[in-house]
């Protein structure tokens, strides 16, 4: 889906038309000219004639490039090319109308130059427009009254100019200090005025400056490029990267094009091919890469109508479109267009690392030593060398004579403890056409592959660096579908392969023992002991089925059935694997989307599960998985959800699945709030009165310290009283909102209301009312950050909710503001289904809507609900970004189960409207 160098892909030429044909546009400003005595008049009759042409003339460019519109070269030459044709213009009619000198001095001379992109003659539509205004000596009278008069034509032609005014002199002295200055000059380019002079700034700059600095200029370089990756967070899948300054991105193709013209005086990439520095098949990638993120800079320019280079979103889908890519029944348009940028990016980055090691090779850049010094050497297998502190091969021919080779050098590395050499890298990108389907299916490869897995603790190191290169689809090549695509939502942080490679680091990490206070549960698992050999293959693979029409659990399974098979494992193992990626989502779904104090889920859980060694490695792999979305998906919460449903899961299994039965929890749980209060000074009494207030729904479904809250809201409680407790809770890394009032209809949509209106997220809850009337109803609530709330936010927090129960603040039109969707959130698509599930549950009907969220959904749903004389009990809401799935377990008037298929399809259809009413209102535009 990439862009081809190929000449038909190009725009109609740009010279074919007179807008860009400098002598015919000068001629016609001089006949227009030609009657206009007054410089205000001259000035403002050049701007009206430019401000048309250069309209015409971006309007044939744009035209063009949409016509074409991966083929960007043409589109920023172009843009470059009518520039000159307006700053020629106004420098003509400065020079020749406005400040005519008809014997010019020497120390009169002036040469407009272009620096920066400018210079490159590569222009974005809403690029700035850098100008040197180059002169022999210091600035004359004349020379002033030039660039004034051209810089104010300029600006009224709506420019965005960046200029300086310099002699030959001031630019050597300047470039000198200033390593900005020195990389634009290193551009510069003539436009117009006086080309002797433009050609001694060149000769001079080279002979005095440039040559003599070398290496000063690409460490400069380098450590900029360092510096802006970590500003723009380090890593090439970001979620909206920026085109410019983005690792991968246009600024590192410059870098490079600065230090090869620096070094080499090269004017184009090309040139680098002949001098050695790059094959032509690097080449041809340089120009893709290129080629490709130039159009998404200019679509991104067109589209905003000025100078934008952040790939958010909303311009994702936009520019996916008007560059052709399409949606299929598997995956969106934008996700091809990403994974397509993607995978530029990572070539930019080896284009990178073949330049550098050219660089070291020539000894104009140092070879890194940090760690070669410090690092005790371990003795290379033979084949392998130490060249500059990193592994490489001994000889190319003997390398290449084995394919295992290709891998053994990442295993060799890890073991080592060595980084992999450019240029090994470099044989080993170029010749992955020896990972055929013989070496694919090699025990002794095989063998190298789960070493690397296995053995050396830090197994992402090898297989990040065999994705980049190429390897890891070469060798399993039901991995290639998944390398750089990308998922279009905001809850993945990255790419499914680097999604991927972040799983298998998160289980290394706990099986270094680096997790043992995060992840006690996972930790103690490791330790005593897992198959390692199915757990990490089926972590790499858990994703591998997506992006194709089909459950991507369901697929995937099959395709680590053929990998596991492939790899020679042993029936059961291929089985257990095969099991895992099939399942790798049900615990975190059961644990995030059920109510797992409910024993039918429980239950059903445990028989899907069948085994404590299954239990055990799901509970791992989930763990890794959610760890592996991205920084803040993992949290206290998820932590004790998944810790409950594993022992919960585990008794189960080992005692017999008739230990979750309801009447025995209901019996335990009143005994421990009666051990509970008693210890807090309760009488025998009061403990079997409270005991006795509540219906048997109640006591299963809460721990025991919000039963004892419960009981002390309840104490001689008023009819018109409202009672609230609000504490954090550690366990759940949430804050517990405990609420007893006067039971009556919609009570838990007017809590949800008041809640979310303070600005909290609602993960869990539940309701019940008490046999004389009052209703108990306690929620898990968290702040923007997945926190408990503060303390000090607790008060304000409490008046926010009574207010809003008191009618103070009408919940429905306080949302109407605060329910508007983010602009770089609206191209998320999330189709909304809802359904019902009466096996789930043995007393309840459990209704999961899965749709897009918004702060006032939860209120809406259960509005809804209440209003349709459904009586919620608990709700468990689970958020994935933008994405929500609020599931509640409801009975209906009568105490029943909503058995009638009718009924259900006609609440259906209320949600769904209540739904589309909420989008309406928070779109609708502010009275």
């Amino acid at each position: 889906m990439t862009a081809k160098p190929d000449a038909d892909d190009a725009p109609v030429p740009t010279g074919a038309s007179d807008l860009f044909d400098t002598p015919t546009v000068l001629s016609r400003l001089d006949a227009e000219l030609a009657d206009v005595p007054e410089p205000k008049q001259i000035r403002a009759r050049t701007v009206a004639l430019l401000s048309q042409l250069r309209q015409d003339g971006m309007a044939l460019v744009e035209a063009g490039f949409l016509s074409h519109p991966r083929a960007a070269r043409e589109t920023v030459r172009a843009t470059a090319e009518l520039t000159d044709v307006i700053v020629t213009a106004v420098h003509h009619v400065a020079t020749t109308c406005l400040h005519p000198l008809h014997t010019p001095s020497e120390a009169e001379k002036l040469a407009i130059l272009a620096v920066g992109g400018y210079g490159r003659a590569e222009m974005a539509p809403a690029s700035d427009v850098d100008l040197l205004f180059l002169t022999p000596w210091k600035i004359t009278a004349w020379a002033e009254s030039v660039v004034e008069s051209m810089l104010y034509m300029l600006w009224d032609l709506k420019l965005k100019i960046g200029h300086s005014i310099r002699s030959v002199d001031d630019c050597l002295r300047l470039g000198e200090g200033d390593m900005t200055i020195r990389t634009s000059l290193v551009e510069h380019r003539l436009v117009t005025g006086h080309a002797p002079l433009a050609e001694e700034l060149r000769h001079r700059l080279w002979s005095e400056l440039f040559e003599r600095t070398i290496p000063e200029f690409i460490e400069a370089k380098l450590d900029e490029r360092a510096a802006r990756h970590t500003r723009q967070g380090g890593q090439r899948y970001v979620l909206e990267p920026n085109v410019k300054e983005g690792k991968g991105g246009l600024r590192d193709l410059q870098t490079l094009y600065w230090i090869a013209k620096y070094i080499h005086r090269v004017d184009r990439a090309v040139e680098l091919v002949d001098l050695g520095v790059f094959s032509r098949d690097e080449h041809l990638a340089f120009w893709q890469a290129e080629d490709f993120l130039w159009a998404v800079r200019c679509h991104l320019h067109l589209i905003a109508g000025r100078p934008v280079d952040v790939l958010s979103f909303d311009m994702q889908v936009e520019v996916a479109r008007r560059m052709g890519y399409a949606d299929t029944a598997a995956r969106r348009g934008v996700e091809y267009f990403m994974q397509d940028y993607f995978r530029h990016a990572t070539g930019v980055g080896e284009l990178t690392r073949v330049f550098l090691t050219a660089l070291e090779n020539q000894h104009v850049r140092t070879a890194p030593i940090f760690g070669r010094l410090f690092r005790r050497r371990r003795k290379m297998r033979a084949g392998f060398a130490d060249v500059q502190g990193r592994i490489s091969f001994s000889t190319e021919a003997e390398f290449l004579s084995d394919p295992l080779n290709l891998l053994r050098l990442f295993e060799e590395a890890l073991r080592t403890g060595t980084l992999i050499h450019p240029d090994a890298m470099r044989l080993v990108a170029a010749n992955l056409h020896l990972l055929d389907e013989k070496v694919q299916a090699d025990p002794e490869a095989i063998s190298i592959f789960m070493d690397m897995l296995l053995k050396h603790g830090n197994p992402e190191r090898a297989l990040r660096r065999m994705n980049e290169l190429g390897v890891l689809a070469a060798f399993i090549p039901e991995f290639e579908p998944v390398v750089a695509m990308m998922q279009f939502n905001v809850y993945h942080h990255y790419t499914v392969d680097e999604h991927s490679i972040q799983c298998v680091a998160a289980l290394a990490q706990i099986e270094r023992g680096e997790q043992i206070e995060d992840l006690p549960l996972s930790s103690e698992i490791i330790d005593a002991g897992v198959n390692r050999r199915v757990l990490y293959l089926a972590t790499l693979l858990h994703d591998i089925g997506k992006g194709r029409n089909e459950d991507h659990s369901i697929l995937g399974a099959r395709i680590a059935r053929r990998v596991a098979a492939r790899f020679g494992f042993q029936q059961d193992d291929i089985d257990t694997v095969e099991w895992l990626v099939r399942n790798h989502l049900l615990m975190s779904d059961v644990a995030q989307k059920r109510d797992i104090a409910d024993p039918r889920t429980l239950r059903d859980f445990a028989k899907a599960v069948k085994t404590r060694r299954r239990l055990d490695l799901l509970l791992v792999l989930t763990v890794c998985d959610i760890r592996g979305v991205g920084p803040g998906t993992w949290n206290n919460w998820k932590a004790a959800l998944l810790r409950t449903l594993h022992r919960e899961t585990a008794a189960a299994l080992e005692n017999g699945l008739e230990e979750l039965n309801r009447d025995k929890r209901l019996a335990e749980a009143k005994r421990s709030l009666k051990h509970m209060l008693l210890a807090k000074g309760w009488e025998a009494k009061a403990i079997r009165a409270e005991a006795a207030r509540h219906y048997d729904a109640y006591w299963p479904g809460l721990p025991t310290q919000t039963h004892a809250v419960f009981a002390e809201l309840l104490r001689e409680v008023g009819p018109d009283e409202i009672r609230i407790d609000l504490q954090a809770d550690a366990d759940r890394d949430a804050t517990r909102a405990a609420f007893v009032l006067a039971d009556h209809p919609g009570i838990f949509s007017r809590l949800a209301g008041a809640l979310t209106l303070t600005g909290a997220n609602v993960v869990d809850a539940r309701t019940y009312t008490t046999r004389d009337g009052y209703a108990t109803a306690v929620f898990w609530v968290q702040d923007a950050d997945g926190h408990p709330f503060a303390e000090d936010r607790l008060p304000k927090l409490r008046q926010t909710i009574l207010r809003t129960l008191m009618g103070e603040i009408v919940a429905r039109e306080a949302f109407a503001s605060r329910d508007k969707p983010k602009k770089r959130n609206r191209e998320f698509k999330f189709p909304t289904h809802v359904t019902f599930d009466n096996e789930g549950s043995d007393i309840y009907t459990i209704i999961e809507v899965d749709t897009r969220d918004r702060p006032g959904l939860l209120y809406d749903l259960t509005r809804t609900l209440a209003s349709n004389h459904i009586q919620i009990v608990s709700a468990v809401i689970a958020t994935y970004g933008a994405q929500v799935v609020d599931s509640f377990y409801v009975k209906d008037m009568f105490g029943l189960k909503l058995h009638s298929a009718s009924k259900r399809d006609a609440l259906e259809k209320r949600l769904r409207a209540a739904i589309i009413d909420g989008v309406k209102r928070a779109e609708a535009p502010n009275t």
